[in-house]
This record gives structure tokens, sequence and C-alpha cells, in this order.
């Protein structure tokens, strides 16, 4: 069965997530279903919450976007406990999406620059710089372990622009080609 995706709207998306054990059970077959469903749906990016675990768990494989990123080249990797912290002060404005969010795209200022720290799946510890485009997918991902999502970062009016095409994901009406959890208010038309 795949994975479905929690979209905006579900209680999931908003809540912080808890640390990962090493005891947790069925972890590796967790992360080849999250990588599935990211797959099935076109992402380069999937946390925990957006398929209901509310876990600070991360997988991404940004190797797709690599031609427009070259910094994207076979970066695929697990991240359990993530911690980041920010190099460079100066944010770029870029256009992101989110698999929770369907239809909507929105320029969201970053940091172009962080320091990365994880666990793998066997919670062996890592630690690297990251740049660009990358840093930005981790960031994006990370935001969901704290209960964000990128329109958060939005200003009041630009998130009031959105708010129809909002709307139409809490309420069911927006059309998604991948397994989806509508928030508990959805009513699919």
């Amino acid at each position: 069965m795949k994975l479905p995706v929690y979209l905006y709207g579900h209680p999931v998306l908003r809540k912080v997530s808890e640390p990962l054990e090493p005891s947790f059970s069925g972890l590796n077959e967790l992360v080849a279903e999250m990588f599935d469903a990211m797959y099935e749906s076109e992402g380069v990016g999937l946390a925990a919450p957006q398929i209901g675990r509310n876990i600070r768990l991360v997988v991404i494989d940004a190797d797709p976007v690599s031609e427009s990123f070259p910094e994207c080249a076979g970066r695929k990797f697990t991240l359990i406990n993530p911690e980041i912290e920010i190099l460079d002060g100066d944010r770029i404005s870029r256009p992101e999406g989110c698999l929770s969010l369907p239809g909507i795209s929105e320029s969201v200022p970053r940091v172009e620059h962080i320091r990365l720290k994880w666990l793998d799946e066997d919670f062996v510890e890592h630690e690297e710089e990251i740049s660009g485009f990358l840093a930005r997918i981790v960031q994006h991902e990370c935001d969901h372990l704290e209960g964000k999502v990128f329109i958060d970062h939005l200003s009041g009016i630009r998130r009031q622009m959105i708010r129809a095409k909002l709307n139409n994901i809490v309420t069911g009406r927006v059309a998604v080609d991948y397994p989806v959890r509508w928030a508990p208010t959805a009513k699919r038309r």
C-alpha cells in the first residue's frame, strides 16, 4: 500500500515531531515506503509528518533537480533527528512548492548556506555544510518537523492572496494525482 501524503489543513502537519530513537521498530520499511511515496508524488523530499507520523525523520532525493542545481547531483539521504545551524544570514527568495500544498508555488526567503547534523538510518552521526538549492530542500523538510509549512514564511498579504487556494485544499476541492489524506474537515466533491 502506498503511503498517502497528508494535505494542508490536517492537524498532524502543525505538531512538533518527537525525536526518533534507535529502538524504533520498522524503520527500514518506513524509510523505503517514504521514498516510494515521495517518488510516486514526484517530490524531492518528504518529512514524516507528511505521512501522518510526528517523528523526526526526512527522506530526500534531490538528484531529479540536479540539471538546474548541480549541488543536488547524487544527493539521496535519510535524515534522522536533523539539526540545522544557519551559516549565512542573507536570505534569497526562490519558488517552492510542497506535496502537502498541491497547486501552490510561492517565492520563499531562505538562507543559502547551512550546517546540517543528522543520523542516518543506521544511527550513524553525520555533519556537513550544505549550500544552494540543496540547503533550501533541507530547510523546507526540516520545517515540517517543527510543525511549519513553507507558506508560514510568506507575508500576511501574500498569504491572504492565496487564501482561496488554501481553502480549496482544506475543503478537498483540489485535484491530486497521488495518494493523499485530506484534512478531517474536507468534503471531497
